[in-house]
């Protein structure tokens, strides 16, 4: 595969070299005493400090001032360790590792609070009229990227109905560290404050002017940042594998709009490359990702028309670029936390293949409704083949909600995963022909189902919400050999072939919504229906309680969320059902596949998502098998696994 060249602006890095301080005060400033080696067998352990020069060799006594310094020196098998301090820098990596045993990593220090951030701080406000204040910046300041006469724009992105004409910016301000709202017209925002302070920008030949609303606050004594740089870790070229990146909190991106038939720029990116490690970081306020596993860019970005046509010729394009098994994807994403993002929290077409997100926080995306567009969501994949998708929480998502499935999911598994108070819904899998799986997961959304796909099997989930369906039967989209990029075809979709097993449906329709279509293929079994919920005509072994009351409640305390629930154990006693296997499910009609593990190994979903040990003669229906045979109420702490 070809190292190509990004089409990203080269964001300008504008951290001051420092001079070399006194081993005193590198001391007291935590930049030593921690590891006092510099070589290890892995490779070389290069030390960055605020209290560093880039004239140093990096040794622990003697640190590297920026990241970027460190990572034009590291080699495969070297380590970049970074201490306390507010980084602002965007870090390109130029090289890769060479395999999982000899990657690069980049990693904060112990028990070190490492910030690297996309703005800088801006003083010399003036105030304009009532609350507004404004500043002159020479263009200068910008370099050759500047997020103040970037208009987001892309594939796929639209402005919100009644707002034709409007223009978004990929700039912000932040008031300490939180990001203000653009206005849409100066007039705007000389107009005394409102509920939500606004900013605007006004760029010439020589300068940028920003107004901004500072509400009984004099900017120049508190915390005023604003953007310059377009992504904080993101490589240039592609094909930058096998790095790490962990323990950092990086924010403050001005990312644009990321749709499948475009290079995808996020915060944090991949680029087209394999095998990265992204973990245990803080990921938030990105004009519009946070992560991106995306494709490569080429001069066809964002010439699609917004069409399904349009992307399976960036498919086609994407096969030439390199797209396989053997060069792109195989990332781990997870322990990370998320949020304020207005496109997307994670975002991937056709670069999340064969990867894992696991264990990750995503809240607060596209909460703001700035603008809209089809790829929002708090996760969202084009191709997420042998993809796993475990054990997140998601909430809090606009645009399509939590996670968003869109072409080419087959072989993926989404399991374990907890989706509350998610705008529209909490899944929504479209265009795909399967296999795929979505087992033990907790949907508590008004609705928790967008179906628009064939190929997927469902067991084992909590659904408090709605189901709906959309028939899906005018594109043709592809299907691939299994554990494959390779399309053998494309196809029209089957939208009742679907698996429904040993369900709890609490809440709305259940799956009466399939008899309108009088499907053919639709399997349904060992579903427990509760309230309205209605089992479909094809249901068999299915328990129908409407006088229950099951009374979910979920609540946060502290770092973990409670979530209550009353249950009949006349659920588990009173049906006979199947542990539910690659057997049980059968083939995917479409691409003619069995239903396997994205490792390829077979379907047992004999363990709950605790991982505990199911009744492998009768396993009660829904996420947690009912062990106590007396047991009425269920409180159950789900921990967050990322970071809070």
């Amino acid at each position: 595969m070809k190292n190509t060249p990004s089409r990203l602006t080269k964001a300008r890095n504008s951290t001051k070299i420092g001079t070399a301080m006194s081993l005193i005060l590198l001391f007291f400033s935590g930049c030593i005493g921690i590891d006092a080696t510099t070589q290890n067998n892995a490779g070389n352990e290069y030390h960055v400090c605020v209290t560093g020069a880039d004239t140093n060799p990096g040794s622990p006594q003697r640190p590297l001032r920026t990241i970027q310094a460190a990572a034009d020196i590291a080699q495969p098998g070297d380590t970049i360790t970074v201490h306390a301090g507010v980084y602002r820098e965007r870090i390109n990596p130029p090289r890769g590792g060479l395999s999982d045993e000899r990657r690069i990593t980049y990693q904060a220090a112990p028990d070190a609070e490492v910030i690297i951030k996309g703005s800088e701080i801006i003083k010399g406000w003036e105030r304009a009229e009532n609350d507004t204040w404004k500043v002159v910046i020479p263009n200068a300041f910008f370099g050759d990227f500047n997020p103040y006469q970037t208009l987001v724009a892309g594939d796929w992105f639209t402005p919100l109905p009644g707002r034709s004409g409007r223009v978004y910016h990929t700039g912000t301000v932040y008031l300490d560290g939180h990001w203000l709202r653009e206005a849409p017209a100066r007039d705007a925002v000389l107009a005394p404050a409102g509920e939500e302070a606004l900013w605007f920008g006004e760029v010439d030949a020589a300068t940028t002017t920003l107004y901004t609303q500072f509400q009984g606050v004099d900017p120049n004594e508190r915390m005023v940042e604003i953007n310059v740089r377009e992504t904080v870790f993101y490589p240039e070229k592609t094909g930058i594998n096998y790095i790490t990146v962990r323990g950092f909190t990086m924010e403050h991106a001005a990312t644009n709009w990321s749709p499948p038939t475009a290079e995808q720029v996020g915060l944090i990116g991949t680029h087209w490359s394999k095998g990265w490690i992204i973990e245990n970081n803080t990921i938030r306020y990105s004009l519009c990702t946070g992560i991106t596993l995306g494709k490569h860019g080429d001069e066809f970005d964002n010439t699609s028309a917004s069409s399904a046509e349009g992307y399976v010729e960036t498919i086609k394009r994407g096969i030439a670029a390199g797209w396989s098994k053997e060069n792109i994807g195989h990332h781990i994403v997870r322990n990370n936390h998320i949020s304020y993002c207005e496109q997307a929290g994670i975002v991937g077409s056709m670069g999340a293949i064969f990867s894992t997100v696991a264990d990750n926080v995503i809240h607060d995306i596209n909460m703001r409704g700035m603008f809209g567009g089809h790829e929002m969501a708090g996760i969202k994949f084009h191709a997420p083949i042998d993809t796993l998708i475990s054990g997140n929480h998601v909430y809090r998502c606009g645009g399509f909600g939590g996670i968003w499935l869109d072409w080419m999911t087959q072989g993926a598994r989404v399991t374990g995963n907890l989706l509350h108070d998610n705008h529209r819904q909490d899944l929504f899998v479209e265009v795909n022909h399967g296999p795929f799986m979505v087992d033990h997961n907790i949907f508590l959304s008004d609705l928790n189902l967008l179906e628009s796909s064939g190929g997927g099997a469902y067991a084992h989930n909590l659904f408090n919400g709605a189901i709906r369906l959309r028939e899906e039967t005018r594109r043709d989209t592809p299907y691939h050999k299994p554990h494959s990029t390779e399309i053998l075809g494309l196809s029209k979709g089957i939208d009742d072939d679907q698996r429904f097993h040993n369900n709890l449906f609490f809440g709305r329709n259940g799956l009466s919504a399939y008899d309108a279509w009088e499907p053919k293929h639709l399997q349904a079994s060992g579903n427990v229906y509760l309230g309205q919920a209605r089992p479909s005509l094809k249901d068999r072994k299915e328990l129908l309680d409407e006088a229950f009351e099951p009374g979910v409640i979920l609540t946060r305390e502290g770092d973990a969320w409670r979530l209550e629930l009353s249950i009949n154990p006349a659920w588990a006693q009173n049906v006979k059902r199947e542990i539910v296997t690659t057997e049980t499910l059968g083939k995917a009609i479409v691409p003619d596949a069995p239903y396997l593990n994205p490792d390829g190994t077979p379907y047992r979903l004999d363990t709950d998502y605790f991982g505990n040990q199911r009744d492998p003669l009768n396993p009660s229906p829904g996420p947690f098998e009912m062990i106590n045979g007396e047991q009425r109420t269920l409180v159950i702490h789900l921990r967050d696994r990322g970071l809070q």
